[in-house]
């Protein structure tokens, strides 16, 4: 029988400083984060009192991501998590939260799944080909990624960058074409 894996412990010493068991070495709020990305389950623990701080630490790492400008929760989101503290439909919220995160979880990896199983979802290549016409004609012709360079471009870059450019206007044309079809 598979046996469930324990989550990391982390002690958190007098001096604030964190601590990972498994290693024997002290990590930072972003070793934590990692962590967490990688899958793994994360405790921390008051070394003296022996209370559980995850909460407190996995709050500290989100707000420190929304303060360096990683903005994923909209101030409409945040306004109704603190309402919620308030109201008797804080008694579901985190039954809530908990349920649509499964299921955006569950959603994302039936996707990857069929995107690693080789199977192509309808309509990529041509997003991606109307990306690249939106930011060619954003950038005057330029290559975003070289725009620091001094270098001209030759006449054969401009050639074939036309001729991109009529091939993308094609692949929009089918796939409207394609999606008026459907409707």
């Amino acid at each position: 029988m598979g046996e469930e894996k324990k989550p990391l412990l982390i002690k958190r010493y007098a001096s604030r400083r964190l601590y990972n068991t498994e290693t024997s070495d002290y990590v930072t709020l972003d070793d934590i984060a990692g962590f967490i990305r990688d899958g793994r389950e994360v405790q921390i623990v008051d070394l003296k009192t022996g209370d559980d701080l995850t909460r407190q630490y996995l709050l500290q790492i989100i707000a420190e991501h929304e303060s360096r400008g990683e903005n994923m929760l909209p101030v409409n989101v945040l306004n109704d998590l603190v309402r919620s503290y308030t109201t008797q439909a804080g008694s579901v919220v985190p039954q809530f939260l908990q349920a649509s995160f499964e299921m955006f979880r569950e959603g994302q990896e039936k996707m990857m799944e069929s995107m690693g199983g080789g199977m192509k979802m309808p309509g990529l290549e041509a997003m991606q080909a109307q990306q690249e016409a939106f930011m060619k004609a954003m950038t005057g012709g330029m290559n975003p990624w070289t725009a620091g360079s001094t270098s001209p471009q030759s006449s054969d870059d401009s050639d074939e960058e036309s001729e991109d450019l009529d091939d993308i206007k094609k692949q929009l044309a089918e796939l409207q074409s394609k999606l008026n079809k459907m409707k």
